[in-house]
């Protein structure tokens, strides 16, 4: 059974500490994106549940933790998304696919690693099926 996936707040924390590496509890307050009020103790709270739950770590900077994502970024993700495909498209990736590229302005360079990812995959499966009776 795989473990239950973060919620959202704890995405977003691990998210910035994907990108940023170790961050202290303030830097983290400071730099969450959905713009939403939080007191510090309210993060801090989130970022300790996270430690029990083995998705961060902290070390010590003097009197200050700072803590660093221990949870794999991939298969972190990988699980998000596929949760999410199966309970919100039916488990259809092109539903998904649809839905995302039609929601906002896309840009061609971001339309051409759609197309190379695409292609990717197809040159993939034709490597898989030909070795099928």
């Amino acid at each position: 059974m795989r473990a239950k996936q973060p919620s959202k707040l704890e995405m977003a924390i691990l998210s910035l500490l994907w990108e940023h590496g170790g961050m202290t509890s303030r830097e983290v307050l400071d730099a969450l994106p959905d713009g939403k009020q939080r007191a510090y103790t309210s993060v801090l709270s989130v970022l300790q549940v996270m430690e029990r739950k083995k998705l961060v770590r902290h070390t010590r900077r003097g009197n200050t933790n700072v803590y660093h994502a221990v949870a794999a970024q991939t298969a972190t993700l990988g699980g998000a998304l596929r949760d999410m495909v199966r309970d919100m498209f039916g488990g259809s990736p092109a539903a998904a696919v649809q839905r995302l590229l039609s929601e906002g302005k896309v840009s061609e360079a971001e339309l051409t690693e759609v197309e190379k990812l695409i292609a990717s995959l197809r040159k993939q499966q034709g490597r898989r099926d030909e070795g099928k009776p």
